[in-house]
C-alpha cells in the first residue's frame, strides 16, 4: 500500500489556533533544559541505566552487572544523569545506592516504553 505525504496547500492562517499555541509556549529557557534532558537520556547506555534503576534501587556494582558494564563507565554515565536531576543517591556506610529522581522520570521512562510497544504492535516501526 502507497503511503502518501500530506501537505498543506492552505494559504490561511487559523489566528485563533496560532494564538492558542503562543499562549502556551514555553520560554527558550525551559525548551532548552527539555532538549537537554531528552538529549542525555537519548544515549543508549543511558536508557539502559534507567531500565534498571526503573525496576530497583541499587549500587553501581549491580548495575554494572545487569548491564555487563565496568564500574567505570557506570559511573561516568551516572554522573551525567545526577547533574541533570534524573537519578539520585543515598549513601549507606561505603554503599551509594541510586535511584531514579521522581516519579516524573519514572513516568517518562515508562509512557516512552508504552509509546514504543503501541507502535510495534500497529505495525508502524520496522526492524
Amino acid at each position: 500500500m502507497e503511503k502518501r505525504e500530506i501537505t498543506c496547500d492552505c494559504n490561511i492562517i487559523h489566528k485563533d489556533l496560532v494564538e492558542k499555541a503562543l499562549k502556551n509556549k514555553p520560554d527558550d529557557y525551559m525548551l532548552s533544559k527539555l532538549s537537554e534532558l531528552f538529549k542525555i537520556i537519548g544515549d543508549q547506555t543511558r536508557i539502559r541505566i534507567l531500565w534498571t534503576l526503573d525496576q530497583n534501587e541499587m549500587c553501581v556494582c549491580d548495575i554494572a552487572n545487569v548491564l555487563n558494564k565496568t564500574k567505570s563507565s557506570i559511573s561516568h554515565q551516572l554522573a551525567i544523569l545526577k547533574n541533570i536531576g534524573v537519578v539520585k543517591y543515598r549513601r549507606s556506610g561505603k554503599e551509594v545506592y541510586y535511584k531514579l529522581d521522581d516519579d516524573h522520570i519514572n513516568k517518562l521512562y515508562e509512557i516512552g516504553l508504552e509509546h514504543i510497544n503501541h507502535k510495534i504492535k500497529k505495525g508502524e516501526y520496522c526492524e
